[in-house]
């Protein structure tokens, strides 16, 4: 219980750093995240923000769902992110993707269709793997970010070359 305390205590302190401020909601809620080991959102948190904000469970739920950044399973220790979106798709974000995938042995639980909407996380908890619809850099197509870094006119081998270096920590 003494965790969960320190938890709460921290979120109470985030929500009165936040108060009164305009898109009060959007801060706290990254705070929380970023302050979560594993960045993400539980849902213990999601309800205990809600209590304390007097906003509905629902509406605060909609936010973090709403929002690519925000995250409610647990992240790998780095984050690879491609976009899914028109132009990255032209130039072969879903190559990308699958060189990657298979690169980290992640098999795809889903169908085949669902590459533009995925999360998924080596066992060993080193690396997640997610897509978004769209970075909106469309001129740096394809684009992957990699622990919160946009890198564009990505290619197989320079993102398996990134991905080796962020495994061996020596990625920037």
């Amino acid at each position: 219980m003494e965790d969960n305390s320190k938890k709460f205590a921290f979120i109470d302190d985030v929500i009165s750093r936040h108060r009164g401020r305009s898109g009060a909601l959007l801060g706290i809620l990254e705070a929380v995240q970023d302050h979560n080991p594993r960045k993400y959102l539980c849902a213990d948190e999601l309800r205990y923000i809600a209590a304390k904000t007097n906003l509905p469970v629902a509406q605060i739920f909609s936010v973090v769902t709403f929002y690519a950044l925000f995250n409610l399973l647990p992240q790998g220790d780095h984050t690879i992110c491609i976009c899914r979106g028109t132009a990255c798709h032209a130039r072969g974000s879903r190559n990308l993707l699958e060189s990657i995938r298979l690169e980290l042995g992640l098999e795809e639980t889903h169908g085949e269709g669902t590459a533009d909407k995925l999360m998924l996380t080596t066992p060993d908890g080193k690396f997640t793997i997610r897509t978004v619809a769209c970075f909106g850099q469309c001129a740096l197509a394809p684009v992957v970010e990699l622990d919160q870094r946009i890198c564009g006119h990505m290619n197989e081998g320079a993102l398996a070359r990134e991905v080796g270096a962020m495994a061996e920590g020596n990625h920037q």
